[in-house]
């Protein structure tokens, strides 16, 4: 897939640059000063916190989403798959007219990217690229990382700003004022909205949904409530393992941008599989 230049991303590497050289050669420097002990510890710690978040940006930009085999064809007479995701109306297998394909369960067609992707969640224009089945843990990852990085950054603008009003003159405090003041500007938007983000994504990982799926479920609740019956997501088998579904069985690698433990993304376990698994044991 070729992407070109895109503004959005050049905003965001914009910001973290600015955002990384005010707080280590600002805000650290006129807090603690960076030959300090107390300085060298702060920008080290910052300084591995802003590389795992650009690292985990740049695999979510460069990283493919999760691409349909052409060969993909799903099998109705698998006992190993106990649901198949049809149409809305008609009833029929889910087939991509614009890919001229059949779509695995969970799979949706972007039309930004003109093809269908693995556990679509959305897509971003801020990385460029969709959040799907092989990126969607390097986004999470990376959202973790900013908003550490953020809070982490504010923090230290705010304890430069009350160290510099009681030690600094007007003078030396002027000098760098622009920075303190259009970072301010970045920082505290930037962690709000982030932190909302990371909420939401928390939320979407413990009930094993994507974006796209609790939108979705909305409709089928007030369906099922309507019809009588009780909706239940066919993905969510439990808390824990929905975490480690998305992030990976070990939780030491939970924040690192590893992704070996997905598999294919044509196949997803459901409810059903216990349900299938405690009778058969029966």
């Amino acid at each position: 897939m070729k992407r070109g230049f895109s503004f959005s991303v050049t905003v965001v590497v914009s910001a973290i640059v600015f955002i990384y050289f005010c707080t280590v050669f600002v805000f650290i420097d006129r807090w603690f000063g960076l030959m300090t002990s107390p300085g060298i510890m702060n920008a080290v710690a910052f300084t591995g916190v802003a590389f795992m978040c650009v690292l985990n940006y740049a695999y979510a930009i460069l990283a493919d989403p999760g691409r349909v085999p052409s060969s993909f064809m799903p099998d109705i007479e698998d006992p190993e798959v106990p649901i198949h995701e049809i149409k809305r109306k008609g009833g029929d297998l889910r087939f991509c007219q614009k890919c001229s394909c059949f779509k695995p369960p969970r799979a949706h067609h972007c039309r930004v990217c003109k093809r269908c992707i693995l556990r679509m969640d959305h897509h971003c224009n801020w990385i460029n690229n969709c959040v799907g089945h092989a990126n969607y843990k390097v986004f999470f990852v990376f959202v973790v990382y900013a908003v550490i990085a953020c809070i982490y950054s504010l923090i230290l603008l705010v304890g430069s700003l009350t160290n510099n009003s009681q030690n600094d003159k007007q003078h030396s405090a002027d000098t760098f004022r622009i920075a303190y003041v259009i970072s301010g500007l970045l920082l505290v938007p930037l962690s709000v909205a982030l932190s909302v983000l990371l909420g939401w994504h928390i939320y979407l990982i413990l009930q094993n949904k994507t974006t796209i799926e609790y939108h979705e479920g909305v409709r089928a609740m007030w369906l099922a409530e309507k019809g009588g019956t009780v909706y239940k997501h066919p993905y969510d088998i439990g808390a824990y393992e929905n975490l480690t579904t998305v992030l990976g069985p070990s939780i030491f690698c939970w924040i690192c941008p590893f992704s070996r433990h997905i598999g294919n993304g044509l196949r997803f376990r459901t409810a059903y599989d216990r349900v299938s698994t405690s009778s058969t044991s029966k």
